[in-house]
């Protein structure tokens, strides 16, 4: 069954199907969850779409329908299952649910935040089961494998209409693949992320062992990072400023929170311990740095509020929700100097880093501890939070879904 299309005039609530890659706290993740809530709230009918091992569950409660697409559990050996294999297996698993799905529904619209969802449903077009899909860009990998570096290129290359969370990857897929994104900034829950403590502040932070309690102060300060140890996140150069800010804050804390994901981060692992080792720093719960692995979702706040500094010197990243998170919950934050974080951050929102410079980090992240900063979070919520809401990101949405229906509509032109 094709997709059906709507015209641009139309303003019936549409039926959507969102995919994502995983039920885990990533960030292309996070948002679909709350695009697909946002625009449940606006009155479509949404559906999300995840590839999930027996027993997983979504990392938070999901408003609207969701499907649980099953992945066979991998078969037991030696070697661990390579990241191709990996990607496959849940290509696959969306696939044999799409084409279960699509012979009895018809969706306006399916959407795809990744390469796993954008190419099954390319092979959906290929079949002539849908008519054609969209697909979010949140920024490119690059991988030595060439068949990833393909699926990554056909999930893209696939889509009827191509969005990007930031001009960033607008510029990047304009310049290096010709295709012509149109651009659709993250949101922010301010009714979630808050700076007002509640009761379960207490219990998290002793939970995950933060020294300081709510907020360690000047002395003792707290500095929390999000996403695990990887080098996307510059994890290992990280650690150095963290030495060398202790140098100065010998009572000083790091707590590291996140890291589930698809791809193998043994690499950087291996050069974090190894560095690690060398510096004379206990880790653990209570030591100076923490490492949570994934935490549960409802945490997340407490451990923000907890926190003096947010620290995200990311080499790449496709938005940076996280920052968003950290300064509506009144936590500063350390920022890297480049797109995309330049394009919606401005000096008051950040304290600016060389990601390349661990010493700049550092400098960084005490300046970050500058009470004012604190202060001024406390007293209201950045103007970047209300600026980035899910109900404009979704209202966006939908004028681009109806805007590329009326344009598959409008017949061709006639030969001169």
């Amino acid at each position: 069954m094709r997709e059906h299309v709507t015209s641009a005039a139309s303003s019936r609530p549409l039926r959507l199907g969102l995919l994502t890659h995983s039920v885990n706290p990533r960030g292309g993740v996070v948002h679909t969850l709350e695009l697909a809530h946002a625009l449940h709230d606006a009155g479509h009918e949404v559906t999300v779409m995840a590839p999930a091992l027996p027993g997983q569950t979504m990392f938070r409660p999901v408003r609207c329908e969701l499907n649980l697409l099953p992945i066979p559990t991998p078969a037991k050996t030696a070697e661990p299952q390579d990241l191709f294999a990996t990607v496959s297996a849940r290509i696959h698993a969306c696939e044999r649910h799409l084409e279960r799905r699509l012979q009895h529904l018809t969706f306006d619209v399916l959407h795809a935040q990744d390469p796993i969802g954008a190419n099954a449903l390319a092979t959906m077009r290929e079949r002539g089961l849908i008519g054609g899909f969209v697909r979010t860009v949140h920024h490119l990998d690059t991988f030595d494998d060439v068949r990833l570096m393909a699926r990554q290129r056909r999930g893209f290359e696939a889509a009827q209409q191509v969005l990007c969370v930031s001009q960033l990857w607008c510029d990047v897929l304009q310049r290096d693949h010709g295709i012509t994104a149109a651009l659709v900034h993250n949101g922010i829950d301010c009714q979630r992320y808050t700076r007002g403590a509640d009761a379960s502040d207490a219990q998290v932070t002793a939970r995950y062992g933060l020294r300081g309690g709510v907020g360690g102060g000047v002395g003792a300060p707290v500095f929390l990072s999000v996403g695990g140890i990887e080098a996307r996140k510059n994890t290992v150069r990280l650690l150095d400023a963290f030495i060398a800010l202790r140098e100065q804050m010998p009572n000083a804390q790091w707590v590291i929170v996140g890291g589930a994901s698809l791809l193998n981060h043994d690499a950087c692992v291996a050069a974090f311990n190894a560095r690690l080792a060398d510096s004379g720093l206990t880790i653990g719960p209570g030591q100076d740095i923490v490492v949570t692995g994934t935490v549960a979702d409802d945490h997340m706040p407490a451990l923000y509020r907890a926190a003096d500094v947010l620290v995200m010197p990311s080499l790449r990243e496709g938005f940076g929700l996280v920052v968003l998170e950290a300064l509506a919950c009144g936590t500063p934050t350390v920022v890297s100097d480049v797109a995309p974080f330049t394009e919606h951050l401005s000096d008051a929102d950040c304290c600016w880093c060389d990601p390349l410079d661990a010493l700049s980090i550092a400098d960084a992240m005490r300046r970050a501890l500058a009470p004012e900063r604190a202060l001024a979070l406390a007293q209201r919520t950045p103007e970047v939070c209300l600026r980035h809401s899910w109900e404009a990101s979704a209202a966006r949405h939908v004028a681009l879904y109806r805007a590329r229906a009326a344009q598959a509509q409008r017949p061709a032109a006639l030969p001169a």
